[in-house]
């Protein structure tokens, strides 16, 4: 079995597109998602109707709670805005969605033990970094696969004992390369592989300066970080 593994998606709907196509052509059986399925960009309905569409198994990211709470949440003013602009935004339909998500999921696929986390096992909201992932998480999470998401930062650590993949983001890549990001995980194997995915960038920043967010999201796409 091969899993398409997502993450912070951010209400991009142009490249989580981009990336469903991708991953059309790669034989996947099922799509996981660490969270933050809104946030930070205009498509918050569509996207989860595509969601919907794709029966995406997704948790909660912080943005996600953020949009629930209207807000509540301790966000910087960026982040602030963009959830505010969410919460107005969004319909009935898509917010209880995103009430029904579970924080944290575990699940069995071909006897692989998979746990998906937004931060970390022990925190929601703790971003966990490549330099940080080590085997105790594994141990923590009683896994083989231990999926991580809130970084924005992709990595494939492989210890005795299994694996930990944070697969980035698809909506707002923060390291330096604007594609898409996402991996692919295969159960028979117990191989990881993350791949980059090009999208239209300039139509996002269009739409994303059209509905009145902060210009530094806009920005921030092109620059990958």
């Amino acid at each position: 079995m091969k899993l398409a593994l997502i993450s912070d998606v951010h209400a991009n709907l142009i490249a989580l597109r981009a990336v469903l196509e991708d991953v059309t052509t790669r034989g996947v059986d099922a799509i996981l998602c660490a969270g933050d399925v809104v946030g930070y960009y205009p498509y918050p309905v569509e996207t989860i109707a595509l969601f919907r569409e794709r029966h995406i198994t997704s948790i909660q990211g912080n943005h996600d709670r953020a949009v629930i709470n209207a807000g509540s949440l301790d966000l910087n003013p960026m982040a602030s805005s963009a959830v505010a602009w969410t919460a107005s935004n969004i319909d009935a339909p898509s917010l209880s969605f995103l009430r029904g998500l579970p924080r944290s999921l575990r699940i069995e696929r071909d006897g692989v033990r998979i746990a998906i986390y937004h931060g970390a096992p022990f925190d929601d909201d703790h971003y966990v970094f490549e330099d940080e992932a080590n085997e105790d998480l594994l141990r923590m999470a009683e896994c083989d696969l231990l999926v991580l998401g809130h970084t924005h930062v992709p990595f494939i650590r492989r210890y005795g004992r299994g694996m930990i993949v944070n697969p980035g983001s698809v909506g707002q890549p923060r390291d330096g390369d604007p594609d898409a990001s996402y991996a692919i995980y295969d159960t028979e194997r117990r191989t990881a592989t993350y791949l980059r995915i090009p999208y239209d960038i300039t139509e996002v920043v269009e739409r994303t300066l059209n509905a009145g967010l902060p210009r530094s999201l806009a920005d921030r796409l092109r620059r990958g970080r």
